[in-house]
Order: structure tokens, then sequence, then C-alpha cells
């Protein structure tokens, strides 16, 4: 079982930019999908984006065009670039992985039940 360990987290400013990293140990992150998903106090958990194994890309809408999702399997690692980062970012950020395989579509891949590995979690919190 693969285990996920987030980092990058922290306060920033709105419009200010942050990295978020997620190293996989104890499994190839290049052989699954990977994920990043977040949630919000009272809030339900998230879709954010991923990359299929064969590096198929979808993002969330409320995303789509500020945030980068890309992996380096050289590393077993997963990151998420954030780019003009907005108030209702706020949140704790999980990455996720699905057990190896070649499954791909957005409806799949983002789903939170799609997935079988969670890290614990990174918080980034945006200011105005």
């Amino acid at each position: 079982q693969v285990q996920l360990v987030e980092s990058g987290g922290g306060l920033v400013q709105a419009g200010e930019s942050l990295r978020l990293s997620c190293e996989a140990s104890g499994g190839t992150s290049s052989t699954r999908a990977m994920a990043w998903f977040r949630q919000a106090p009272g809030k339900e958990r998230e879709f954010v984006a991923a990359k299929s194994r064969v590096d198929w890309t979808y993002y969330g809408d409320v995303v789509k065009g500020r945030f980068t999702i890309s992996r380096d399997n050289t590393k077993n690692m997963i990151y998420l670039q954030m780019n003009s980062l907005k108030l209702e970012d706020t949140a704790t950020y999980y990455c996720a992985a699905r057990q190896p395989d070649f499954s791909s579509g957005y409806s799949l891949l983002s789903n939170v039940t799609s997935y079988q590995n969670w890290g614990q979690g990174t918080q980034v919190t945006v200011s105005s």
C-alpha cells in the first residue's frame, strides 16, 4: 500500500502562488492515477486535479486555468502549482492515489471513492 505525504501548505495573500508536493512511498506513483482534493471546514471533500497513469489530466471547474498538476515519476512525486489564489481556495489539500491500473476519465478520477490511498493533508490559508 502506498503512503502519501503532502507538504508545501501555508498562509498566503490573495493573488499569490503556492506549490504543494506529495511524496509517494511503498509503491510506484507512475503505475497509478494520482490526484489532489481539498476540504474546507463544514464542506465535503472537493476534486481539484488528477493525472491518470498515462498522464491524461483533469481539473475541477473552480481551479481550471489557475492550478496545474504535474508529476515526476523518477522521484515518486506529484505537485500542485496554485496561482492567483482566492479566499475560497482556503482548505486542507489532500493527495490521493488509486490502485495501479489504467483508469481514466473525468467522472472516475474526480470521484473521492475512486482512490484507495490518502495523505494526511496540508493546510492552505488564503487571506485578503
